[in-house]
């Protein structure tokens, strides 16, 4: 299995002033916003690049006591099955917490967090795009094909739902990555 560097998601004071400064001086676009959850916080995805949904995110939830502003980081595999391994091995060791096995639609993710409680993000992109953010659960016993097939039929009728590769066209327009 190859990990590759993916996101990070960052816990914010001033979520505005965050993404105003990631607009304007790296010229990311927001992706997606809304509450992560009935009770948020408020999240905010950006990208520069058609090709990920969101290189970086923030949340609204960073307190003057908190020492630390990283929420979790993210590592993209090659698939359900990737996940699937290290839902199990993470499962199996002590040295991890809260193993969570979650979509967004968009992925089929593990999260957890290593032994200093820093965060954890394991994923493979879904073939589908929704609007973010989203979150439920999926079944690590399943095989695949069901659940590509309950991510679909659990998403389908969410805002945004799309196939991936009609997002990522729309999103090489807006980027004008087609553009010669």
């Amino acid at each position: 299995m190859r990990l590759q560097w993916s996101h990070s998601v960052i816990r914010v004071r001033d979520l505005e002033l965050m993404v105003a400064f990631y607009r304007d001086i790296l010229g990311f676009q927001v992706a997606d916003r809304g509450l992560l959850g009935p009770e948020g916080p408020e999240v905010v995805f950006m990208s520069g690049s058609s090709t990920d949904h969101h290189q970086i995110a923030f949340a609204k939830a960073r307190g003057e006591e908190d020492a630390s502003s990283l929420e979790h980081m993210a590592f993209r595999v090659d698939s359900i099955a990737d996940v699937r391994t290290m839902f199990e091995r993470v499962t199996k060791d002590d040295r991890v917490q809260g193993a969570a096995p979650i979509t967004h639609g968009n992925a089929i993710s593990v999260y957890f967090s290593d032994p200093e409680k820093n965060g954890i993000e394991i994923f493979c992109d879904s073939p589908f795009s929704v609007q973010q953010p989203q979150i439920r659960g999926w079944d690590p016993g399943s095989s695949d094909a069901e659940i590509l097939a309950a991510v679909e039929s659990g998403f389908r009728e969410e805002p945004g739902f799309m196939p991936m590769d009609e997002y990522r066209a729309q999103k090489a327009q807006e980027f004008g990555e087609n553009d010669a």
